[in-house]
C-alpha cells in the first residue's frame, strides 16, 4: 500500500484500535540480547579464512601519494596484500576502458585521512606492518589552512532575509548584538566503524556498522564499481552512531577491495584514533546574534550570522540557523550562513546537526536579552512566539511550546529563581538556575516495510531500517501489534538487511516515523483484506488479543479468517503536507548548576525536560532519547571540544581519554516530561522525531544557569573552568 501523504490523516486510527501497546514504556526486545553480549555487531561475524585489515593514515597535511611501497611489508609474517584508498580506487573503478591505473597517485585532504590498507592473515600482523609501511608523498602542507577566517569564506547558501533589519534595529528600543564560539565535535559513538565483506559469484555481502542501509547499498556499489543489485548489507545492530554512520566509509570499502582481491572476507576495524581523525566531524561556528524588540520585550527584529567550515568542494554546511527560522518572532530579519574551506577532516552531519549549536547559542542571546530587560526568560520566550513562520506566513503543523515552558517551569521549580546572579550561595559554590526553549526540524522520509500476518496470527514486520539504539525494534513491533491486534509476544521485527524493504534508515529523527508509517500502511492493508472478508470497512475492524470482529460484533479468532501468511508491503514519502506546513517538536529545558567561587567548576545538579512531540510510540525509548539528548548538551556546554594543532592541522585529542564526553558521574538527576499530541500533518502516526530535540537548546540553558549562579557571561563554548576563573567575582564577597 503506497501512499504519499499529501494532506493529514486526522483518522486517529491508533486511538481507536483496542490493543493498547502503543505508547506504552515496553522494554526494547533486543535488550537482553546487548545487555548479555549476545548482540552480534558488525566486528563479530565469524567468517571462515576472514583476513585482517588496517588502515594506514596519511603523514602530510596537504598534497599526494607518490608512490606506496608494497615492498616494504611484503615479506613481514603474515601479509596478504597492500591496497590503495578506497576513494582512490573508487575513482579507478569509475574511469573507463584503458585508463591507467590510479592505485598510487591520490589527493591528500586532510592529515591522517586513510590513503592504504594492509591485510594479513591476523590483526596484529597487520598492525605491524601498517606501522612499517614506507609512503612517498608530495607534501603540499605549506598550502594548508588550518583555521576558519570570515576573510576566506563564501556564502554557503542564499541568505533568508525578509523586511528591513537595519532599520529595524536602528528603531528597536533595546538591541543586543553578541558573538559566541562553539568548537568541533565528534560523534563518538561507542562502536568503533567496522566491516567485513566478501564476495560469491560476483555478489559482495558486507557485515557493516552502518545508519543508513538502502543509501549505504548504492553507495558501497559505486565504490566498487558494481551493480546495486549485486551488494547486500547486513547491519542489524549498531552501537551508536550520531551521524558518523550515515554514509559508507574508508573501512568498508577497503574491506570489499580487498576481498575481492584476495578472494577471501577480510574484516576492518578501524581503531579509536582513526575514527576521531578520518570520520567527519561538527564543524566549528562563530555566531553573531543581533536582536532588537520594543519596550515590552517583543521582537522586531532579528539576525542569526554565522561563519563554519569544511573541506574544498564538499557541500555541507552546518545549518546552524535551522530553528532561528520559524521558533521566535521578528518579521525583519536575516540569517545567513558562511563557509571557509580548510584543510581539516571533512565536516558533516552530527547530533541533531544545525539546532545542536545553533540553539545554544540563539538561547544564550535570548537570555541576555531578558536580563536587559530585567524580564523572566520564559516571559520573554512566550512574548515572541508567532503565529506563523515569520516572513513567510506558513502555518505551524502543531507546537507545544508554551506547554513546555509551563511544565517545565512548574515541575523544576522556576519561580524560587533569583533573577539576579550571585544571590545565592552554599560553602564554595554559588548556585543559579537557567533555561533555554527546544526546538528541532521534523522530516517524513521515504519508507518501505513488509508485514506479515503469519498463518497462526503471528506478525512479522521486516525492513532494512536499522537500529542504533534508539529503539526501532520496539516502536515498529508496537505499530504492527496495534494495528493487527496481537500481543506484542507475538510480534517479530527483522531490521537491517538490505534484503528487506527499504526504510528510512536511522538519521535525522525521522526512523521510526516514517518506517513506522510504512509498518502501519502494510498493517492497514492487511486489515482491509481482512475487513472484505467479514463485509465491513478496514476502519471499522476490532482486533485484539487474537480476535476479530467488526463494529458491534461477535469476536472470533482471527486465524479462522487465514488460509495461508497475509503478507502486505506498505510505503510512505513525503508529499504536500511537507511542503505546506512548517514541521518541528519542541521543548523547554530547565537546569541548576554550582560553580565553585574558587576553581571555577561547574556541576549540574539537577535537570527537566519538557517535550512535545506528537504521538509518544513508546514512552521508555522516547523518555531514554530526551535523556540522551540532554546528556550531550551537557557535553556541548561543559565539556567537549575537538582541539587542532594550528601549525599542521592535526587532531590532537583522537580518543576518548581526551575528548571529554559526560560520564555517569557528571549526570545529575534528570526529569522528562513528556507532552502528548496529535500531530495528523506530520505522519499518519501523527508523531514526529523525538531522537534529536533533547540537544537543542539544552547547552545554552547550562550556560544561562552559570551566569545566573556566578554573573559570568561566557560566549565560548565549552564553559571550562579556566575560562571562568578568570572572571570570577571575589570568592569571599558577601551574598547578602
Amino acid at each position: 500500500m503506497s501512499v504519499t501523504y499529501d494532506s493529514p490523516d486526522h483518522r486517529n486510527m491508533l486511538d481507536r484500535t483496542r490493543q493498547g501497546v502503543i505508547g506504552q514504556p515496553l522494554d526494547r526486545p533486543e535488550g537482553a540480547l546487548k545487555v548479555a553480549g549476545q548482540a552480534t555487531y558488525a566486528a563479530e561475524y565469524r567468517r571462515p579464512g576472514c583476513a585482517e585489515g588496517v588502515l594506514v593514515g596519511a603523514t602530510i597535511s596537504k598534497g599526494r601519494v607518490t608512490a606506496i611501497h608494497r615492498d616494504s611489508v611484503a615479506g613481514m609474517p603474515g601479509v596478504l596484500g597492500v591496497y590503495a584508498s578506497p576513494r582512490m580506487l573508487r575513482r579507478a573503478a569509475q574511469g573507463g576502458a584503458g585508463e591507467a591505473p590510479m592505485q598510487d597517485v591520490r589527493e591528500v585532504d586532510f592529515p591522517f585521512q586513510p590513503v592504504a590498507l594492509v591485510v594479513a592473515e591476523t590483526f596484529e600482523q597487520a598492525t605491524t606492518a601498517a606501522k612499517a609501511l614506507r609512503i612517498d608523498y608530495e607534501d603540499r602542507s605549506a598550502d594548508a589552512r588550518f583555521e576558519a577566517s570570515a576573510d576566506a569564506s563564501e556564502p554557503a547558501k542564499d541568505p533568508v532575509e525578509a523586511g528591513d533589519l537595519e532599520a529595524a534595529l536602528a528603531q528597536a528600543e533595546h538591541v543586543l548584538d553578541v558573538t559566541y564560539t562553539t568548537p568541533c565535535h565528534a560523534s563518538a559513538a561507542l562502536e568503533p566503524h567496522a566491516a567485513i565483506a566478501e564476495w560469491s559469484d560476483g555478489k559482495l555481502t558486507l557485515h557493516g556498522s552502518l545508519q543508513m542501509v538502502a543509501f549505504n547499498v548504492k553507495e558501497l556499489a559505486d565504490s566498487v564499481g558494481i551493480d546495486a543489485e549485486d551488494v547486500r548489507i547486513i547491519s542489524p545492530y549498531v552501537g551508536g552512531g550520531f551521524g558518523s554512520k550515515l554514509g559508507i566509509s574508508h573501512e568498508a570499502v577497503a574491506a570489499a577491495i580487498a576481498a575481492r582481491e584476495l578472494d577471501r572476507p577480510v574484516r576492518v576495524v578501524m581503531s579509536r584514533q582513526q575514527v576521531f581523525e578520518s570520520i567527519m566531524r561538527r564543524s566549528e561556528t562563530t555566531q553573531r546574534v543581533r536582536l532588537g524588540c520594543d519596550a515590552e520585550g517583543r521582537l522586531t527584529a532579528l539576525a542569526h550570522e554565522a561563519l563554519v567550515s569544511n573541506l574544498p568542494e564538499e557541500s555541507f554546511s552546518e545549518p546552524v540557523t535551522q530553528a532561528t527560522e520559524f521558533l521566535y518572532a521578528g518579521d525583519n530579519r536575516r540569517l545567513a550562513i558562511d563557509i571557509s574551506r580548510i584543510t581539516r577532516l571533512t565536516a558533516g552531519s552530527v547530533r541533531a546537526p544545525g539546532e545542536a549549536v545553533g540553539m545554544q547559542v540563539l538561547e544564550g542571546a535570548m537570555d541576555e536579552l531578558a536580563v536587559k530587560l530585567h524580564l523572566d526568560p520564559v516571559e520573554l520566550r512566550k512574548r515572541n512566539i508567532p503565529d506563523d513562520v515569520p516572513g513567510q506566513g506558513t502555518p505551524h503543523s502543531s507546537r507545544r511550546l508554551v506547554e513546555a515552558l509551563d511544565a517545565g517551569a512548574r515541575a523544576f521549580g522556576w519561580s524560587h529563581r533569583h533573577p539576579l546572579p550571585c544571590q545565592r550561595r552554599e560553602g564554595e559554590w554559588w548556585v543559579g538556575m537557567g533555561m533555554a526553549s527546544a526546538a528541532r526540524v521534523n522530516i517524513l522520509s521515504k519508507a518501505e516495510a513488509r508485514v506479515t500476518l503469519r498463518a497462526d496470527g503471528s506478525i512479522l514486520v521486516e525492513s532494512d531500517q536499522t537500529d542504533i539504539g534508539t529503539g526501532s525494534y520496539a516502536v515498529l513491533g508496537q505499530i504492527a501489534a496495534e494495528m493487527l491486534g496481537q500481543p506484542i509476544e507475538r510480534t517479530e521485527v527483522r531490521l537491517g538487511d538490505s534484503l528487506y524493504p527499504p526504510g528510512a534508515g536511522s538519521g535525522g529523527s525521522w526512523g521510526a516515523s516514517s518506517t513506522g508509517s510504512a509498518v502501519f500502511r502494510a498493517c492497514e492493508a492487511i486489515r482491509a483484506a481482512l475487513a472484505r472478508k467479514m463485509n465491513c470497512s478496514g476502519d471499522d475492524l476490532l482486533l485484539q488479543d487474537g480476535t476479530i470482529c467488526c463494529e458491534g460484533g461477535e469476536p472470533r479468532p482471527v486465524t479462522e479468517l487465514l488460509e495461508g501468511d497475509l503478507v502486505r508491503t506498505g510505503s510512505i514519502e513525503p508529499g504536500e503536507t511537507s511542503e505546506n506546513f512548517n514541521q518541528a517538536t519542541y521543548g523547554a529545558f530547565f537546569c541548576e548548576v554550582a560553580v565553585n567561587a574558587f576553581t571555577g567548576e561547574t556541576r549540574l545538579r539537577r535537570m527537566t525536560g519538557a517535550f512535545g512531540f506528537g504521538r509518544v510510540l513508546n514512552a521508555k525509548t522516547a523518555r531514554s532519547q530526551c535523556l540522551g539528548g540532554m546528556v550531550w548538551g551537557i557535553g556541548s556546554a561543559l565539556t567537549e571540544e575537538l582541539s587542532f594543532d594550528s601549525r599542521d592541522g592535526h587532531l590532537v585529542n583522537h580518543d576518548l581519554a581526551e575528548y571529554h564526553v559526560p560520564v555517569h558521574r557528571d549526570i545529575p538527576e534528570m526529569e522528562v516530561i513528556l507532552l502528548e499530541e496529535r500531530d495528523a500533518v506530520a505522519s499518519p502516526l501523527q508523531s514526529k522525531g523525538v531522537g534529536e530535540l533533547g540537544i537543542c537548546g539544552a547547552a545554552g540553558a547550562v550556560a544561562n544557569a552559570i551566569y545566573n549562579a556566578c554573573g559570568v557571561r561566557l560566549r565560548d563554548f565549552p564553559m571550562t573552568p579556566d575560562k571562568l576563573l578568570a572572571q570570577l567575582p571575589d570568592p569571599f564577597m558577601n551574598t547578602t
